[in-house]
């Protein structure tokens, strides 16, 4: 029996496009096609998809909520986000709301096929730059206010770095290292480096 998939995505240019390469799938076939999750959580119990392909920047409800309404009345079902950016921190978002990996857009035939068939295989297609997010979001403390990123800069401050060092390890702009900075004083209620340094020291939220 063809595994049935669902597709929500408000192009329909890809949206159609997903659908032929699924279609012409030996093991798969499209049980419905959506704009938008509010359609397909209407459509859920009848269409029963053992698998949804999810894009995140819909009109209403988005991808990430969408996510959690399928994984909480269809535990069983597998999301994957269908995404342009593989680094996307709305796909990171989606990974910890249940998605179970991505696909990206401009895939071609075969790489969209191999990831469905690594899906139901109990895979998690994904790059090596987001499951590193994703093993990094499980070691970092979870009563830390603060973000994967203000952790790292803030590990760069207590290593001695410069803004301009630690910028450059981050693949970010000078500027947003000092906006990270000026959050993680409002986050910890610090005035300094020294102080943020301590109150994050002693609650272990940089190790």
């Amino acid at each position: 029996m063809k595994k049935k998939i669902a597709i929500i995505e408000d192009n329909v240019v890809i949206r159609n496009g997903f659908a032929a390469v699924i279609d012409s799938a030996a093991d798969y076939q499209v049980c419905g096609q959506y704009s938008s999750c509010e359609e397909a959580l209407k459509k859920l119990v009848t269409d029963t998809p053992d698998l949804v392909l999810m894009d995140i920047d819909l009109p209403g409800m988005n991808g990430i909520d969408g996510t959690m309404q399928i994984k909480k009345r269809q535990p069983e079902c597998i999301v994957l986000i269908i995404t342009v950016l593989e680094d996307s921190d709305k796909v990171f978002r989606s990974l910890c709301a249940g998605a179970g990996g991505y696909i990206v857009k401009n895939s071609d035939t075969d790489g969209i096929v191999r990831n469905l068939n690594e899906a139901f295989s109990g895979g998690a297609p994904m790059s090596l730059n987001i499951a590193k997010m994703v093993v990094q979001s499980f070691n970092r403390p979870q009563n830390s206010p603060l973000s994967e990123r203000e952790t790292d800069v803030l590990r760069g401050i207590a290593a001695g770095k410069s803004y301009t060092k630690i910028a450059l390890d981050l693949f970010i702009s000078k500027e947003t290292v000092r906006s990270h900075i000026k959050n993680i004083y409002q986050k910890l209620a610090v005035n300094s480096k020294a102080e943020a340094l301590k109150v994050a020291g002693s609650n272990k939220w940089i190790v």
